[in-house]
């Protein structure tokens, strides 16, 4: 598990629009915002990558670059793109399990008979600051119960006026 207040591990993914998605090339204003979805057999994560594409400009007008990110192949990420409504969200595929396992993620294998790949990455959620530290984590085991948006931006907006520090430094 990360702690917060520490450096986040590297990521290097290609997006499904044709590029890569850098972590160590983000000069966001005030965060990036990785979110780790399951992949294309969840329909939560649909819901909730939806959502975000929906609201991109929430985000960015914050100062928030948002990636999603799955450990998905190249051919499911391709799906997720043409069928999701995520709008203008960048979705970045190819997570390995030991990057995956660096940022503390619960790995799950495919339950038998369903359309789930054979492992992946269960959600997670980081605001990583323009430093490289983190700054805030979400790690669940299972689908159910994504933060909610308006909590997020709600905290995010306190942050930002109170110069809130990152906490969590002692685990």
């Amino acid at each position: 598990m990360l702690t917060p207040g520490q450096k986040v591990p590297s990521l290097d993914l290609p997006l499904t629009i044709d590029a890569r998605f850098e972590l160590s090339k983000q000069k966001p204003d005030t965060y990036t915002m990785l979110v780790f979805y399951r992949g294309k057999h969840c329909p939560i994560c649909k819901g909730q990558l939806e959502e975000i594409g929906g609201r991109l400009s929430d985000f960015t007008d914050r100062g928030i670059n948002v990636f999603a990110i799955s450990m998905d192949s190249e051919e499911r990420a391709m799906v997720a793109h043409d069928e999701w409504d995520s709008h203008d969200l960048p979705l970045a595929y190819g997570l390995s399990e030991e990057k995956a396992r660096e940022y503390g993620l619960f790995i799950s294998e495919k339950r038998s008979g369903s359309e789930e790949p054979d492992m992946f990455s269960e959600p997670g959620m980081f605001l990583v600051k323009p430093d490289g530290e983190l700054y805030f984590q979400v790690v669940q085991n299972a689908p159910f119960t994504r933060p909610p948006l308006d909590d997020l931006l709600d905290g995010i907006d306190f942050i930002q006026k109170n110069d809130y520090p990152t906490r969590g430094t002692l685990t």
